[in-house]
């Protein structure tokens, strides 16, 4: 039963960004150039569900409806995270692709959307490499 509301769930994520033209990056690239704010609202939206699910939902329901508890989560900033949203950034914006929205491009029929996925596969073993160095070091006062 769990993995039928996960896998609808992932569907339902998927037709969205189809139907909203995130899986095309003119699209995309539209946007971050400002010539196309349609996507704003997509965010928007996107923003008002995540509010609901993290801040309303756990007031209202002792538990999640697949089990298991509501967590909080405090995270440290690492320099490293600043690092890799920076070029994440870049990333997305030279491609106009974010993995998400490459892998449901993927059901498009959007076959040259590989190159992103292998990119950011590459990019996440690096990660992965590189934090097994235990360079991963907390940002202090002095920076």
């Amino acid at each position: 039963m769990t993995a039928a509301i996960v896998v609808l769930a992932g569907a339902l994520f998927g037709f969205g960004l189809a139907l909203s033209g995130m899986v095309r990056p003119e699209v995309v690239l539209s946007f971050l150039q400002f010539r196309d704010w349609g996507l704003m609202l997509v965010m928007g939206g996107a923003l008002a569900v995540a509010l609901v699910a993290y801040q309303l939902v756990p007031r209202v329901q002792a538990a999640p409806l697949l089990g298991g508890s509501f967590d909080t989560h405090t995270a440290r900033m690492h320099r490293n995270t600043f690092i890799g949203s920076a070029l994440f950034g870049v990333g997305w914006g030279l491609s106009g692709v974010c993995p998400g929205p490459a892998i449901a491009g993927l059901g498009t029929g959007n076959v040259e959307l590989l190159w992103v996925i292998g990119g950011a596969l590459a990019g996440a073993w690096l990660q992965g490499v590189w934090a097994d160095r235990g360079t991963a070091a907390p940002l202090t006062q002095d920076g």
